[in-house]
Formats: structure tokens, sequence, C-alpha cells
């Protein structure tokens, strides 16, 4: 049985908590978060020990691994304080917003054998896996264009808006996995556009984009056309296609069932696109865990580690410094 404590008890935090104490190979060893009542709620309602700091919980003999779910700007600390205290890491995306800061973790943590995983959740995501390996398997042939859409159901709030650190670093980053993740080959070159269409004023006193493609080309010359908008009037609408010589292979959108209904004046009418991440991409945390405990286990490598975030945080980078300085930008320019 695998021990985890999580660090910090948000939204993401909680459900994750959740999923260690459901996990038939896992046990919730514990939680923290700097808000005290955050954390309370969360062991009381599960029956766990609450830490008085991360400190704490990485110090723990009763902890095996953690699982990082703070704020953005403390992913980097606590990871290198839980390699530095030997234990495994599954941590929240970003690694953090700055690509300088993730270089020098990468420094301090370089020849840890510990299993260290990032939470890029979607790779997790049956339909999109499905897809990838699509790719793998040649069922669709040669792969030659791959496209990602990913839209929220509504705009964020100012404030967390405010510390995303922007379109680009904090959704796109996502996608940009996603991409190296079916594309099967490292982005050469990305070119991107950014558009103030949902919220104009509010975009513009933040310096950032609500609206944005991205089209990344690998050496061979495969491409990856990322569409995002930060508001979708019909639900979180998340969709994985891949394009080759052979067929195509394409992840749908998720609805709580797959009736249609038809009567006068309308056919095909459908259920709508669950809500938002948690909801959507509730299979894929699970088997996010589940992938987790299994390289703890073996002690080997995570399919998803800390290089896939530090490369997803490149393509980022590049994406930005494309929009905003209107060409192509070359990922070894970056990264």
């Amino acid at each position: 049985m695998v021990r985890i404590a999580v660090l910090g008890c948000g939204r993401i935090g909680r459900m994750h908590a959740a999923n260690i104490a459901a996990h038939p190979r896992a046990a919730l060893g514990g939680v923290f978060d700097v808000h005290r009542p955050a954390a309370e709620e969360v062991a009381s309602g599960l029956g766990v020990a609450r830490f008085e700091s991360a400190q704490d919980a990485l110090a723990s003999p009763d902890v095996d691994a953690v699982l990082i779910a703070s704020s953005t700007p403390t992913h980097s600390d606590l990871l290198e304080a839980a390699v530095a205290a030997g234990k495994p890491v599954l941590c929240e995306k970003p690694i953090d917003l700055s690509l300088e800061r993730v270089n020098l973790c990468a420094e301090r943590i370089r020849g840890s054998a510990l299993p260290i995983m990032l939470g890029f959740v979607r790779r997790f995501d049956p339909g999109h896996r499905a897809v990838a390996q699509a790719v793998r398997d040649g069922t669709i042939g040669e792969l030659h264009q791959v496209a990602i859409t990913s839209r929220d159901p509504g705009l964020a709030p100012v404030g967390y808006l405010k510390e995303s650190g922007g379109i680009f670093r904090d959704m796109t980053i996502h996608d940009f996995d996603m991409a190296r993740f079916v594309l099967g080959e490292e982005v050469a070159t990305v070119s991107a556009v950014g558009s103030r269409l949902v919220e104009p004023q509010t975009m513009a006193e933040l310096g950032d984009y609500d609206t944005v493609t991205v089209l990344l080309t690998t050496a061979s010359g495969k491409q990856c056309v990322i569409t995002n908008s930060r508001r979708a009037t019909y639900g979180y609408d998340q969709r994985v296609e891949a394009f080759g010589s052979g067929g195509m292979a394409i992840s749908e959108n998720v609805r709580e069932n797959n009736a249609t209904f038809h009567g006068a004046g309308f056919t095909g009418r459908g259920t709508p696109l669950l809500d938002f991440f948690i909801e959507r991409y509730a299979a894929a945390f699970a088997a996010e865990i589940s992938a987790f405990v299994a390289a703890i286990e073996a002690g080997t490598a995570p399919e998803v580690g800390f290089e896939d975030g530090r490369l997803a945080l490149v393509l980022a980078e590049a994406a930005l410094a494309s929009a905003t300085e209107g060409r192509i930008v070359t990922v070894g320019e970056i990264g």
C-alpha cells in the first residue's frame, strides 16, 4: 500500500485526495494546506492526518510519496524538497511559470532515481490515449496532421488570470503536452496568434489573450493545430484528432450520456457537455493515480515526467514569443 500525502487542498487537491483514498493500492497519508480550514475539512472528511507544514508531511515516516497540488509558485520548492526527502512526487502542472526556475529545478534534482511525475492528466483520458495509440500502431497510416481543440466553458476570475502566467502557460500547456504525446516527435517550429475577443478590455489590461491558435511543426513536416478559447457557451470543449495517410482517429467530447433527441423542428439534440475539467477527466484523474502508484511500486520512471513538463513550458514560451513578435519561432531559440 503506497501512502501518499497531498500538499494543497484547493479544488484539484481535494479531488486528488479523494481519488487516492479510494484507490485499491494506495492510502491517503495526510494533507496540508497553508489555509488551515481547507486542510482540516479534507482531513476530517477523509479521516486522515492534517500536517502542520509541508515539511512535516515530507518528514513523516507514514508518508511514502507526495502529490503537489498547491499554488504554482510553490511547485519547484516543494518538488526539490520532496526529492531531497527521498519521496516520489506527482506534481501538478506547470512546474513553474519561469523556464529559468524550471531549468534550475532540473539541475537540482538531476541524478535522482525517484519517480517524478507531472500532472498532464489528459494523457490518461481513454479517448485521447486511443488516438495516440492509433498513431503508434499505424492504424491511420503515416501521421500527417493533429488537431487539438480545447475551450473552457467560461472565463476564469480575474484574480486567477492575474496569477496564471497567461493563456499559453496556463491553458495551452496541456495541449502542448498532448501534441507531443500524439505526434511522437519533438516540435521544431511554433507559430501562434492571439486575440482578445471574449473580454477585450480585461485581456488588454492583463496583457493576455482569450482566443489563440497555434501551429506546431516537426522537423519531418508533421503538423499540429491547437485552438483555444476561454469561453465556449456550449460547455467544456475537448477534442483530439489525428489524420494520416490511411485514415483518421478522433477523440470526441464527453457528455452525461449518449442519448439524442428528435422531434418537430429539431434532430440529434444531445445532452450538454460535461461542465469542466474535473468532471470531463474524472476517469483520467483516477488512471493518473494508478500510473503514479504503479511507477512507485516498480521503481520506474513514470510515463510523463519532469522533462515533459519542462518541454511543454518551452513550447508555451515559444508560442508567446511568436504571438507577441508576429513571427515563426524555432524551439531551439527558447530551450
